[in-house]
C-alpha cells in the first residue's frame, strides 16, 4: 500500500515522501496516528501545501537557534561540587545540573538538548555540546570546580 508521510519516521522516510508499506502498518500504526495518509492525487495536494509551510517554520525556528547559538558561543558556565581525594566528585554533574546553571545565566534550555554522553565525575573543564535545532550546535565551556 502507498501512503504519504506526514511526519519524519524513522527508519521509512521524510515529511512528503511517499513510500510503499504494508497494508496491516498503514491501517493500524500510520492512519490512525495521523503519521500518513493514503497515496490519491487530493492528498498529495494537500501534504505538499503542509510540506511547504513546514519548511517555512522549520526556517525559521533554524534562524532563532543560530541566533541563539551565537548568543551562547559566549557563554561560561561554572560548576561547584563537593570533591574528595584524587580530585573525585562526590556524586556528578549531570545534563540538568548544567541547564540549572544556565538557567541562572538567563538562558532556558531543556536538559535534553545537552548531550552529555555520560555524567562528569571529576573536577576540571569540559566542552559540552548543546543541540538547539537538528542543524544547530554549540559548545558551552563547562568548568567544575571543588566547592569550598
Amino acid at each position: 500500500m502507498e501512503v504519504i508521510l506526514r511526519e519524519d519516521i524513522d527508519k521509512l522516510g521524510t515529511r512528503g515522501q511517499m513510500v510503499k508499506v504494508a497494508p496491516g502498518y498503514a491501517r493500524n500504526f500510520l492512519l490512525p496516528r495521523k503519521l500518513a495518509v493514503a497515496a490519491n492525487e487530493s492528498n498529495k495536494k494537500i501534504v505538499e501545501q503542509e510540506r511547504q509551510a513546514h519548511l517555512r517554520r522549520d526556517a525559521k525556528v533554524q534562524t532563532e537557534a543560530q541566533d541563539l547559538a551565537k548568543l551562547m558561543s559566549a557563554v561560561d558556565v561554572t560548576i561547584k561540587q563537593k570533591a574528595g581525594e584524587n580530585d573525585h566528585l562526590f556524586g556528578s554533574v549531570t545534563s540538568a545540573d548544567i541547564a540549572a546553571a544556565l538557567e541562572k545565566q538567563g538562558y532556558t534550555i531543556d536538559r535534553k538538548k545537552i548531550n552529555l554522553d555520560e555524567p562528569i565525575k571529576a573536577l576540571g573543564d569540559y566542552k559540552v555540546p548543546v543541540r538547539l535545532h537538528r542543524d544547530v550546535t554549540v559548545e558551552i565551556p563547562v568548568h567544575v570546580v571543588k566547592e569550598d
